[in-house]
């Protein structure tokens, strides 16, 4: 079958065009969305938010064994492939120092959708900690952990209670991790995320009064400076646990940010820097990992 969307890490489950009426079997609310293209194919409508969630739903259920999965109206409704390809690539890295298994990671605002941790988990048996700011996502959060029996022996949440803090609190005394992931907020303001939303909607043929259709609140699209402002603290940040986390990573969204944020990594210590492109489709994405550790320590404690 011909790949749907070329340049996915070889081990992503999504690489082929979606199997429409085994997602359907695995979740039948997602048949009530299914439309057919302009080629009489059948498909589902990107631009209806509760039809991207129902597909969310159908593909965590079908692929990842999580039975129940909901988000509330408004919250960031995430692309599982592109999620997926990060925990994947994410695995290499932890895999060229020997770091296989029950590995630990630190999932910076894991948001109301949990989408690292039930991947990782699934893919890997990862054990997460999920760290959030927001109040209603950390109970939806909850919920999803909630509705799937036997999760919570690898995810736990925690709440940053300092929203100006990125790590800060987030990992406390005597802990170790072995990865960092994080989703930053793109847009330095409120007017340049509703820019964004604007141009998004035109994308997809959308009126203004229409939802978008993978949402998303303030703390989840803007920061004050916006994705590398945002980066540069957890990069300060990291310095003090460098004896504890072995790879920090972060989404980096644009290319051309990284230049912006290279000079801050020479500036904070970091002794190995790495960058992993990730694609989907025509959209281009990347990480960046950085350490503080020598790669034979990382070796000799995996």
């Amino acid at each position: 079958m011909k790949p749907q969307k070329p340049g996915l890490h070889p081990r992503n489950r999504h690489r082929d065009r979606y199997d429409l009426p085994a997602l359907c079997e695995s979740t039948p609310s997602l048949s009530a969305f299914i439309v057919n293209n302009p080629a009489g194919e059948p498909t589902v409508n990107f631009a209806d938010p509760q039809a991207v969630k129902a597909l969310n739903k159908a593909l965590l259920a079908h692929f990842y064994a999580v039975s129940g999965w909901d988000i509330p109206d408004g919250f960031l409704c995430p692309p599982v492939p592109g999620r997926a390809d990060y925990v994947h690539h994410l695995a290499d890295l932890l895999a060229e120092d020997g770091a296989e298994g029950a590995c630990d990671v630190l999932d910076i605002g894991t948001g109301a959708n949990l989408i690292y941790p039930l991947i990782g988990r699934h893919e890997y048996g990862w054990r997460f900690t999920g760290t959030e700011i927001s109040p209603q996502a950390m109970q939806s959060a909850q919920a999803i952990i909630d509705a799937n029996p036997g999760i919570s022996r690898q995810i736990r949440l925690r709440r940053q209670k300092d929203p100006a803090a990125i790590l800060t609190g987030a990992i406390h005394k005597n802990e170790s991790y072995h990865a960092t992931m994080c989703n930053p907020p793109f847009h330095d303001s409120a007017a340049s995320a509703r820019q964004g939303s604007e141009r998004k909607r035109r994308n997809l043929g959308q009126r203004q009064d229409e939802a978008l259709n993978f949402g998303g609140q303030q703390q989840e699209l803007w920061c004050e400076g916006g994705e590398v402002a945002f980066i540069r603290k957890m990069i300060a940040e990291s310095r003090q646990f460098a004896r504890q986390v072995k790879w920090f990573t972060t989404l980096v969204s644009r290319g051309d940010n990284l230049p912006l944020l290279y000079p801050a990594l020479k500036d904070a210590g970091a002794v190995k820097v790495v960058k992993k492109e990730m694609a989907q489709g025509q959209k281009q994405s990347r990480f960046i990992a950085w350490t503080f550790m020598d790669d034979a320590r990382r070796r000799r404690d995996a």
